[in-house]
């Protein structure tokens, strides 16, 4: 059955082959879409149209890095940004996570993939997902606080510049302090799937995570990994854990 967005698609690419290809599978699921082959002509797209609502952005555009678009978009929007690239190092996908992308998918990729996480992209946008009834307003795990109200993350008193990606998992964490959460679950909460090909994602979004939270990467203050299972949310009490 067909989904009709209410907003538009733009899909950013350079490649003839894979444009079509993309932009195909959101006209059979009955996407409004737009295309553009360029750095420039997709900053001018999202500075003159109101009506765009997701970016699938490839990286290597002909006259400006992908990761240069969305440094620039943050400025001024927090617009669904899914990257579509051909590079594979996690490197890359952590520079183009705290630049501002919501998510990372390779290619080769698989059509109903990025057709699952423009779902994903566009529920969490339009804030679809289960509301947080008898939830706290407030988090604080020693010197780490939330304000869910806000959608804001301290430490120390100073706040955390978190992608949503990383503020979702950071809360579903919070919500769940310790209890040790599956890769599963943790995947289908925040991805909307459990696709085993994600796994390599979660673990690069909580490595960022972790860079911005943990005083020591050696030594996990609030994070800890539970080797082939998940994570859990340590309680600090006085600083420690």
């Amino acid at each position: 059955m067909a989904q009709i967005s209410d907003g538009v698609i733009l899909v950013v690419e350079d490649d003839a082959a894979v444009r079509n290809l993309v932009a195909t599978a959101l006209d059979v699921h009955g996407y409004r879409h737009r295309e553009v082959a360029s750095a420039t002509a997709a900053l001018l797209e999202l500075t003159s149209a109101a009506d765009v609502n997701l970016v699938i952005l490839d990286l290597g555009l002909p006259d400006r890095d992908g990761v240069e678009v969305i440094g620039a978009l943050r400025g001024w929007s927090r617009i669904p940004v899914i990257v579509l690239s051909a590079r594979q190092e996690d490197a890359d996908k952590v520079t183009a996570l705290d630049a501002g992308a919501d998510d990372y998918l390779t290619k080769p990729f698989s059509v109903e993939e990025l057709l699952a996480r423009v779902r994903v992209a566009l529920r969490r946008q339009a804030g679809e997902a289960p509301a947080a009834s008898a939830q706290p307003a407030q988090y604080r795990n020693g010197p780490l606080a939330i304000d869910f109200e806000a959608g804001v993350a301290t430490l120390d008193g100073e706040e955390l510049h978190l992608t949503p990606i990383e503020y979702k998992l950071l809360v579903l964490l919070a919500r769940n302090t310790g209890k040790v959460l599956t890769h599963n679950y943790i995947l289908k909460e925040v991805w909307g799937n459990a696709v085993a090909s994600d796994l390599p994602s979660l673990r690069v979004f909580m490595a960022t995570l972790r860079k911005k939270i943990e005083p020591s990467p050696e030594g996990p203050h609030f994070i800890q990994t539970h080797v082939g299972i998940g994570y859990r949310m340590l309680r600090v009490e006085d600083g420690r854990p």
